[in-house]
């Protein structure tokens, strides 16, 4: 089968997907984007929370420190330039007792270890008096925290790409990789399962859920190094009634035991002032998506009120729900993000992006401008 000759493939048309891939456009390289679904963004993209995070959480030093805040500053410039709506409206970081409470401390310490400048240490009183119907000990309150527009983001940096001579091939799913001299050779299924070949020395791997098992239809790529993929599904649910926050809401229990899936239920809006809550973890065996569970408002009503006292009686409808790609299961410390190229794996012109999850979304630009330069390593 002859294959079509370009200069960069990247597999995945999300928010990481099309920023690499914009990138590589700008600096020069023909790029075709391979996305199996019938639009960009169609998975963990565009049913996530859609928040600017501001870096607190991660260890010093981790990729996710690294991108997290560089990112984000580059991020709203971007969307700045390019006329996507964000909004840093800040977040409370909330202790519900004095365990909590002791812990906030080195929570900060890590936050601007991790280039968080916004950030500082409040009592009750003074959370009362930004948030009257929130209850804690004590919070952080965090300015460099904020929310973007995903899906008008994915559009822009998809028009860049397509300025810059890129191209996106919708419903082209990528199933296998292989060496080819100098290149590497993508193999393509389309909707009607049509096969098609095309062959690039620089090939990215960014799909998401699926980029552990492209990983293992990769020729002579090492047992090594394709890691177990992981479902994390989480929900969210939206308030019917008026919306009493200013700011985002977080609670800070999950973030501080080292083995948390998320981040504990917390209060997210949206750029139209609508109030959600989310996301739980619910562990899956595949990254289907299937609507929310209404029965499961009880157990995020428990958990909000313990920050919320007075949220109303049956005030959470059903929204949506998203499944993060996991790098580690159950009850396991949270892992860094992966990003295997030639130096890991040995095999010149891939780049393996795994367990890309928040925060991604908040990364993307600094996490595109990493790829590209193992690209010319």
């Amino acid at each position: 089968m002859s294959a079509y000759r370009t200069d960069a493939v990247v597999i995945g048309g999300g928010v990481v997907g099309l920023a690499i891939a914009r990138q590589l456009a700008l600096a020069g390289h023909e790029t075709i984007v391979l996305e199996r679904h019938a639009g960009i963004g169609r998975e963990t993209s565009s049913r996530n929370s859609g928040v600017l995070h501001a870096g607190v959480y991660y260890q010093p030093g981790s990729l996710k420190a690294r991108f997290c805040a560089p990112g984000r500053a580059l991020l709203a410039r971007y969307c700045a330039d390019a006329g996507v709506e964000t909004r840093f409206c800040g977040k409370l970081l909330l202790a519900s007792n004095n365990d909590e409470a002791a812990a906030l401390p080195a929570l900060l310490a890590r936050a601007r270890a991790n280039g968080v400048r916004d950030i500082a240490l409040l009592d009750a009183a003074a959370v009362r008096r930004l948030e009257p119907e929130v209850a804690c000990v004590a919070a952080l309150l965090c300015g460099d925290t904020g929310i973007v527009d995903a899906h008008g983001l994915m559009q822009a940096l998809a028009g860049d790409l397509t300025a810059a001579g890129g191209a996106i091939a919708l419903g082209a799913e990528a199933i296998g990789i292989a060496r080819d001299g100098e290149n590497l050779r993508v193999r393509t299924r389309d909707a009607g399962g049509a096969e098609t070949e095309l062959a690039a020395p620089i090939v990215i791997n960014a799909a998401g859920h699926g980029a552990p098992a492209l990983a293992q239809r990769t020729a002579g790529l090492a047992a090594c190094n394709q890691p177990r993929q992981w479902f994390a599904r989480g929900n969210y649910f939206a308030l019917t009634g008026r919306n009493p926050f200013s700011r985002l809401i977080y609670p800070t229990g999950a973030a501080t035991t080292g083995v948390a899936a998320g981040l504990g239920v917390h209060a997210t809006l949206d750029l139209g002032g609508q109030l959600r809550f989310g996301p739980d973890v619910e562990w899956a065996q595949s990254a289907d998506e299937a609507p929310v569970d209404p029965a499961r408002a009880a157990l995020f009503e428990t958990a909000i009120r313990v920050w919320w006292p007075g949220l109303p009686e049956g005030a959470l409808a059903p929204a949506w729900a998203g499944v993060r790609p996991k790098l580690h299961g159950p009850g396991a410390p949270a892992p860094d993000f992966r990003i295997d190229g030639p130096a890991q794996h040995g095999a010149p012109g891939l780049v393996n992006l795994f367990g890309i999850e928040s925060p991604g979304l908040t990364a993307c630009l600094a996490i595109a401008a990493h790829v590209v330069a193992m690209t010319n390593r």
